[in-house]
């Protein structure tokens, strides 16, 4: 387990504003490791959090640099009961969490929520 820093952007509740962020990172060349969206937030990991968080403001964002703890379990059932559970037992909260893998592989699945599923779907037929 380590403590590492991400990066907390508020972001417009609306339409488009999490592509804008996305478009805005990728021409700056910062890969996103990992990311959590909420309606107007944004929780991101990147290599460069200073230079990222610089580019952002620059470029109208509210950002934030917050403390979170990153750790590596094994991918079989049980391992994140044990974990959790043990954090949990030590009277910490775990405020969010987000973890999404294919079983068997280790690529990352992306999870979107969206106001129209069907409406999404037919974009990728």
């Amino acid at each position: 387990m380590e403590k590492v820093q991400e990066l907390y952007v508020i972001l417009e509740d609306r339409p488009g504003a999490l592509g804008e962020l996305s478009e805005l990172l990728g021409k700056n060349k910062i890969n996103i490791e990992t990311i959590a969206v909420f309606g107007d937030s944004a929780k991101l990991l990147v290599k460069n959090i200073n230079k990222t968080k610089k580019m952002l403001e620059k470029n109208g964002y509210t950002v934030e640099l917050r403390d979170v703890l990153r750790v590596e379990i094994d991918n079989k059932p049980g391992e994140l009961a044990y974990l959790t559970q043990r954090i949990g037992h030590i009277g910490i909260n775990i405020d969010l969490l987000f973890v999404s893998i294919k079983p068997g592989d280790k690529t990352v699945s992306v999870v979107l929520d969206v106001s129209d599923p069907d409406m999404a779907m037919t974009l990728f037929k």
